[in-house]
């Protein structure tokens, strides 16, 4: 049996308020993401200056303030390994020092104690140095660390470290070594790196203009902390476009689309550095139409993010999402293809893990999720929904944890939040009842018609009309002989012409000139 070959595309819709990026698998949306484009939002990987607000020895933590109207947080088991090196950096920094020699003479250890105290390392009204980890959420602000990274696609930069790591899927330990050696010829003193899996078989020149761009965004951020001793931000991530491809990109993307001109020449530039041949794939749309509509992305976000979510042959999903969890229900709907009960079942939890692995992903939905799968019978297909969930859940990119079902059909998944889930409204307001879920009555809708008509004949003039309604209103007011129509007709002198529009809501109806003009 043939493996299906994975096809990549990547649609970057750039409007006056935000960007939005959509990642579609075989034509079917697996990932969507949204980054505001006015003023500043705290995401994950932006680096400030916080001040210590409080301390909270009972919890072994303290609240930062890094600008942001919710309080950070940060527990003394995330300042990391060498904080004090950080925070002699901080401290002894000026305008007039010479950074770059401070920073090497710096001594690097030794690492903070497991069983500390935050009380004894940090005080309120002291500066320091941090990274979210995870954006706020709900009543709760950032987490923060202080153990700073920078990451490439190649490899990732810890200033104040002493050791360069491998990732262990580089299994040849001859390319291991090359690696290594290659690294650590190039690191300055007080810097350590980590190594991951694509810089497998790439070139040196790849490699030290990656960690020279990364070591020159880090030491870019010297003159701030020296200057400002105030709160402010020091460096963001990349922006997500280029923070999803430095993750994501490999020979299974085909086609990248931006519609700006601005964000597809900065897409282009960062795709040359980390993969040259691919440049080639990344196309500026400039369609009349909005992008996100010309490829079909807008029609599959409706579709996708209900609490409803159909599927194949009837069967569909219900998502509830809480403070606390998110619970999703399987249901067969009215599919019944084989005769076999139990094999029918097994076919739509199949189909429904496929489809909640997807939805996990595409509204980055976090913590806590029960699924409650349609019970089966046998153990031999229990066991063998769990193997096939965790192999769909195996390229999230978050942290997670599958566990297997419950005697009661439950599956239980942990999957990381670090940023709030997706949300998107799909339904839209009645234009009948405005949202309030009432409607004028039906016996008086012929009265608000009629004192429309008398206005516009015996006020305005208009005598030759045309009344466009919807098919039931306007099976009412024109049956029988001596229709509401007819009578209207007769009474004001006028001609009316009847045209009834599918797309009308049940009661909508206007008035339109001979020329085709709305009145």
């Amino acid at each position: 049996m043939e493996t299906e070959i994975s096809v990549k595309d990547l649609f970057v819709e750039v409007s006056a308020t935000e960007v939005q990026i959509a990642l579609m698998q075989n034509h079917k949306l697996i990932e969507l993401s949204r980054e505001s484009s006015q003023g500043h939002s705290y995401s994950v990987g932006d680096v400030f200056l916080g001040r210590v607000k409080k301390l909270l020895p009972a919890l072994n933590a303290a609240f930062v303030d890094i600008g942001d109207s919710k309080e950070a947080f940060i527990h003394y088991l995330d300042l990391g390994l060498y904080f004090n090196s950080y925070d002699e950096f901080v401290k002894k920094s000026n305008p007039n020092t010479d950074l770059s020699g401070l920073y090497s003479d710096i001594k690097v250890g030794p690492a903070l104690a497991k069983e500390g105290h935050i009380e004894d390392v940090l005080k309120v009204g002291q500066m320091l140095v941090c990274q979210i980890v995870k954006e706020p959420i709900s009543t709760k602000g950032s987490r923060l660390t202080a153990e700073i990274s920078l990451a490439g696609r190649n490899i990732v930069l810890l200033p104040f470290a002493q050791k360069v790591s491998i990732s262990q899927k580089i299994s040849s330990k001859e390319e291991k070594k090359r690696l290594e050696t290659l690294v650590k010829s190039i690191l300055p003193k007080n810097y350590g790196a980590i190594i991951r899996t694509a810089a497998e078989g790439k070139n040196a020149a790849v490699l030290v203009g990656e960690l020279r761009s990364l070591i020159e965004k880090w030491e870019s951020s010297w003159k701030k902390i020296a200057k400002s001793k105030g709160v402010s931000l020091l460096f963001t991530e990349y922006s997500k476009t280029t923070t999803i491809l430095r993750d994501l990109l490999n020979e299974d993307f085909s086609n990248i689309y931006v519609n700006d001109e601005k964000i597809y020449e900065e897409t282009r530039k960062y795709i040359s550095l980390i993969s040259p041949e691919q440049e080639k794939i990344v196309k500026l749309y400039d369609g009349k139409e909005p992008i996100f509509d010309h490829f079909e992305v807008t029609r599959q976000i409706k579709s996708s993010f209900g609490k409803v979510v159909p599927m194949k042959q009837g069967s569909y999903l219900v998502i509830e999402s809480t403070e606390a969890l998110n619970v999703i229900d399987v249901n067969s709907g009215i599919r019944a293809k084989t005769t076999d009960q139990e094999e029918n079942t097994y076919e739509v939890n199949r189909y429904a893990a496929e489809e909640i692995a997807r939805q996990l992903r595409l509204r980055d939905m976090g913590g806590i999720v029960i699924v409650d799968f349609i019970d089966m019978e046998t153990q031999e297909h229990r066991n063998g929904l769990y193997k096939y969930m965790e192999e769909l859940m195996a390229s999230d990119r978050a942290k997670h944890n599958v566990l297997p079902l419950t005697k009661f059909g439950l599956m239980q998944i942990t999957r990381q939040r670090i940023r709030p889930a997706t949300q998107i409204e799909t339904a839209e307001v009645c234009p009948v009842c405005n949202g309030t879920g009432k409607v004028a009555s039906s016996v008086v809708i012929d009265e608000q018609v009629e004192r429309q008509l008398s206005y516009l004949v015996q006020d305005k003039g208009i005598t030759n009309l045309e009344l466009r309604l919807s098919p039931m209103l306007g099976a009412y007011l024109t049956r029988g002989f001596n229709s509401y129509v007819r009578k209207w007709k007769k009474k004001y002198k006028c001609k009316i012409k009847v045209t009834e529009v599918t797309d009308f809501t049940v009661l909508q109806n206007e008035f339109y000139n001979e020329k085709g003009e709305k009145l």
